[in-house]
C-alpha cells in the first residue's frame, strides 16, 4: 500500500513534508552532511513540489540571490542537532529525549543510539498518522525504544507525555526544532514554560529560532510571502534568545549558522557581529535547565 502524503495534512504540518524533502534532497548530494533514507518516501508528492517553489523564490533565475539558502541552513541545522543529541544520549541527561514536534523526522531510525535511552515523538494526530502508516508500510524499524505521543503542543500534552512512560523527575534532553517562529508570542513563552514544568533541572533544552528583523525586513519578503502563501506564515523572533530562554529557567548559549560549531563548511553568506542591527538572523539555541 502507498500513503497519501499530504492529502490529511493542514498548511502548518505540510511544512513537515517540505523538511523532508529537504533532507531527501541533502542525502542525494556526495557532501551530505547526514543521510536519512527514509525522507524521501515520507516526503510524498506534497514534499518536492514545496522545495520546487522555495528554490525558485530563494534563487531567483534572472536575479542574485538575497534571501538566505534554506537548503544549507536545514542542512546545518539537521547536523547541529544530530550531534547535539547524539552527544546528549551518552549522558544522564539524554536517557530520555523528547523532539517536539517530531514531524517527519527519522532520527531514531537513523541515528546510533546507546541502551537504554527512550526517545519520545510529540506532534498532532494527523501528523502522527501520516508518518506512522508510511514508515510501517517501508518496514522501517527505529534503533532506541521509540514512543510517540499524538497531542498538539498548544493542548494539554503533560499528562499523555507521562503516561507514554516520561518521567519528569528525570533529566532529559528535549528538542524543539522548527516550531518557535510559528507560533505567536504568548504561545511561545506559554510553550518554554510548560517544557520548564516537566523538566528536572540539568535537563536539556534545544530549539532553533530567527530574529526579530527576520519578520519585517524587505530583503525577507519573498521568503516571507511564501510562507503566508501557504498560510503558515512566521510570527515570532528573538534578538535575545538568551534572555528568552533565561526567562524559562535554562542557561542558554545560541549559535548562528556560519559560526564555529555551527557552519560544517557549508554556510554561504556572512555571519554578522550580535551587535549589528538590521540584518536577519537564524540561532541554534542550547541550554541546561537551571
Amino acid at each position: 500500500m502507498t500513503t497519501d502524503t499530504g492529502s490529511l495534512l493542514d498548511s502548518v504540518e505540510r511544512t513537515a513534508l517540505l523538511t523532508a524533502a529537504l533532507r531527501a534532497a541533502e542525502t542525494r548530494r556526495p557532501d551530505r552532511l547526514y543521510e536519512d533514507p527514509f525522507a524521501e518516501v515520507l516526503a510524498g508528492a506534497v514534499g518536492p513540489g514545496l522545495l520546487a517553489e522555495l528554490r525558485a523564490t530563494t534563487f531567483p533565475v534572472d536575479a542574485a540571490r538575497t534571501l538566505p539558502s534554506t537548503p544549507d541552513y536545514n542542512a546545518i541545522r539537521t547536523r547541529f542537532f544530530d550531534d547535539l543529541l547524539s552527544e546528549a544520549a551518552r549522558t544522564p541527561e539524554g536517557r530520555q529525549v523528547v523532539i517536539a514536534p517530531a514531524g517527519m523526522d527519522t532520527r531514531p531510525f537513523r541515528l546510533d543510539w546507546p541502551a537504554g535511552v527512550r526517545v519520545f515523538e510529540i506532534d498532532r494526530p494527523p501528523v502522527v498518522a501520516l508518518k506512522e502508516a508510511v514508515l510501517r508500510d517501508i518496514g522501517a524499524t527505529p534503533h532506541v525504544d521509540r514512543t510517540t505521543v499524538a497531542v498538539d503542543l498548544r493542548d494539554d500534552w503533560e499528562d499523555e507525555l507521562a503516561a507514554a512512560g516520561y518521567d519528569p523527575a528525570a533529566p532529559s534532553t528535549w528538542l524543539l526544532e522548527g516550531l518557535l517562529y510559528y507560533l505567536p508570542e504568548d504561545d511561545v513563552h506559554h510553550v518554554l514554560e510548560r517544557v520548564r514544568g516537566v523538566t528536572a533541572p540539568g535537563s536539556v533544552i534545544a530549539a532553533d529560532l530567527v530574529n526579530a528583523a527576520a519578520l519585517t525586513l524587505p530583503s525577507m519578503r519573498g521568503l516571507l510571502d511564501l510562507f503566508a502563501g501557504w498560510g503558515c506564515p512566521w510570527l515570532f523572533g528573538s534578538d535575545e534568545p538568551e534572555s528568552l530562554f533565561a526567562r524559562h529557567g535554562v542557561d542558554a548559549v545560541a549559535h548562528q549558522p556560519g559560526e564555529p560549531g555551527a557552519d560544517f563548511g557549508r554556510w554561504p553568506d556572512p555571519v554578522p557581529p550580535r551587535d549589528v542591527a538590521d540584518v536577519r538572523r537564524v540561532f541554534f539555541v542550547r541550554g541546561v535547565r537551571k
